[in-house]
């Protein structure tokens, strides 16, 4: 358990310093970094980042998005939050992820995420990542905000494996390539 804490420790240092927040030194990619971690700490890492959301900072603003509070907001404006139960029990669980998929698609994950209303010195965090899984994955969230989050950094909090090439969902689902991240320590 000190590995991480001290690994979390570092965010704060890291996300201070002004090029990082410039998004310089990336060779002209998107600032889309990723903090991969053993899925055992989830509950270490989010109280850290709830506190780290919390203490305000004279050089970064975070602006926390927990991609299953972003389906759950979907799913209420499509009107089928209620009715999710009773889709699967009625229909099955594929027809009900199949269902959820095309109406949780990336675009509209795109468009809760914010991006308009950010300033300079702000930070992305994206939370959930495990708990929308395998609504929205994040090798495709992660695509689509290529040509839009150009200018704001984003770390992505990922319980799993992240190489620098491939993502692997709690050290046991490929969720997909990615090789446009960097590592965010």
């Amino acid at each position: 358990m000190a590995d991480i804490k001290q690994e979390l420790d570092r965010i704060k240092e890291r996300i201070s310093n002004p090029d990082f927040l410039a998004n310089k030194g990336l060779s002209n990619e998107v600032g889309i970094h990723v903090f991969n971690y053993d899925p055992k700490h989830e509950l270490i890492v989010r109280a850290y980042i709830e506190r780290l959301v919390n203490t305000p900072s004279e050089n970064y603003r975070i602006i926390e998005r927990d991609l299953y509070k972003i389906l759950l907001e979907i799913l209420e404006e499509k009107r089928l939050l209620p009715a999710i139960a009773s889709l699967e029990e009625k229909k099955g669980k594929d027809y009900l992820l199949d269902k959820l998929q095309t109406k949780a698609i990336q675009n509209r994950f795109l468009v809760k995420l914010g991006y308009a209303s950010h300033q300079p010195g702000d930070v992305i965090f994206l939370t959930g990542v495990g708990k929308v899984h395998p609504f929205m994955r994040a090798h495709i969230l992660l695509n689509g905000m290529q040509k839009d989050f150009t200018d704001i950094p984003v770390v992505m909090f990922y319980p799993g494996e992240y190489n620098g090439q491939r993502l692997i969902l709690f050290n046991k689902f490929h969720d997909g390539n990615y090789y446009r991240a960097f590592n965010l320590l």
